[in-house]
């Protein structure tokens, strides 16, 4: 019996995580706040929905901020957090200076906590505010399972762990299989730029000195580079310079991928989707047909949202702050 005694509690170990994998995501449900805040999406809809017509750059920035969230530490609002005297927050790493429009979450939840106080958690709002961005910029709708919980912990030394612009397919599937995504995921999600807008420092090493051999990324299309290289100029005395993600940046449709098709992605990580052939063919895929798209990217939006969920975090009353 000694001898069978470590292969039976691995065994045991093996089914107490898998329990605990399929508590995780059956603890998140459509209908959470039916009882204790009916009113909960339409208060977060019409608070987007108000900003967004004030802000045409809201979409983008509050679905770019739920990417780079659930990344991290998965989605428990911890790229909310504002940095302490004792430690930088996830909002001040790097590759988060750049995000933006916090205020649309807090005016949210401001407005939740007189309606339904210490009820719906800030994770839960960006959830819900990812979805209504795409819904309110043409693009589908589905619904958003909730429950999470707020983190409590946001470090700027993990947002190292985002993936680059500058990411080959490899390391972009690398990087999403360790949140449990897939290749249609990361082809699907990938469509999110479909909205917004980067800065030349983003993709201006595509059209300078881009390699020994060539001055510009020989798969971008050359008429794209050129308009690039004029927008980009090196030097670059202009900080707001830059282009749009793609000719319909405020449409959310599959123009992203027409556009990939054509040789006109604007990040080395776009474009090498087309490239690489164990992603062409979604690329392709997606570019003929958008009803689509729209299914698998919805899809995808749900597992993102269900990646890192806490059960035993806060519902912090103010999302920028622990409890």
């Amino acid at each position: 019996m000694a001898l069978l005694l470590p292969k039976t509690n691995f065994v045991l170990a093996i089914f107490l995580l898998l329990l605990m994998l399929s508590t995780s995501k059956g603890s998140l449900d459509v209908h959470y706040y039916h009882q204790t805040c009916p009113q909960a999406e339409n208060i977060i809809f019409e608070t987007v929905r108000k900003a967004s017509i004030n802000d045409p750059k809201i979409p983008a920035r509050i679905l770019r901020m739920f990417f780079h969230d659930c990344f991290i530490r998965g989605c428990d609002a911890s790229v909310l957090l504002d940095s302490t005297p004792g430690n930088q927050a996830e909002k001040d790493g790097p590759p988060n200076i750049s995000l933006a429009s916090f205020y649309v979450i807090e005016d949210a939840k401001t407005k939740l906590e007189i309606a339904c106080p210490g009820t719906v958690s800030c994770a839960d709002i960006m959830a819900i505010a990812a979805r209504d961005v795409v819904a309110l910029s043409r693009g589908p709708y589905w619904n958003v399972l909730k429950g999470r919980k707020d983190g409590r912990v946001s470090k700027a030394s993990e947002t190292v762990n985002l993936p680059a612009p500058t990411f080959n397919v490899t390391q972009l599937i690398q990087s999403f299989a360790q949140r449990g995504l897939g290749l249609k995921d990361l082809v699907a999600l990938s469509g999110g730029h479909s909205l917004g807008f980067s800065h030349c420092s983003s993709f201006e090493a595509r059209v300078h000195n881009f390699s020994s051999v060539h001055d510009v990324d020989p798969t971008m299309n050359t008429e794209f580079a050129e308009r690039l290289k004029k927008k980009c100029p090196k030097p670059n005395r202009d900080r707001n310079a830059g282009e749009f993600l793609d000719s319909t940046a405020s449409t959310f449709d599959n123009n992203y991928y027409l556009q990939l098709m054509a040789g006109d992605g604007l990040f080395g990580s776009d474009q090498a989707l087309l490239t690489d052939y164990r992603t062409r063919w979604i690329v392709e895929s997606f570019a003929k047909d958008q009803g689509l798209f729209f299914r698998e990217f919805t899809s995808s939006m749900v597992k993102l949202g269900n990646v890192g969920v806490l059960e035993n975090g806060e519902v912090r009353l103010k999302c920028q702050a622990v409890n």
